[in-house]
């Protein structure tokens, strides 16, 4: 008796693996979106960054 029991028990588990594997197959994954545009900011901040060093660096220089 206790061998049908554990094959209820196998099979009843295999039915809610599959029910649950059904489920999750008939979900649409989230889509990203639109992202943020990270190479053209770290190159705008790059460029901001090196004109200013540059502007601070000649800025203590006496002219002439």
């Amino acid at each position: 008796m206790t061998d049908k029991t554990e094959l209820n028990e196998v099979t009843a588990a295999a039915q809610d693996m599959k029910r649950v594997a059904d489920a999750a197959a008939d979900t649409k994954q989230p889509s990203k979106g639109q992202g943020w545009p990270v190479v053209p900011i770290s190159i705008g901040i790059g460029s901001a960054a090196l004109a200013a060093a540059l502007l601070y660096a000649n800025s203590g220089r006496k002219k002439g």
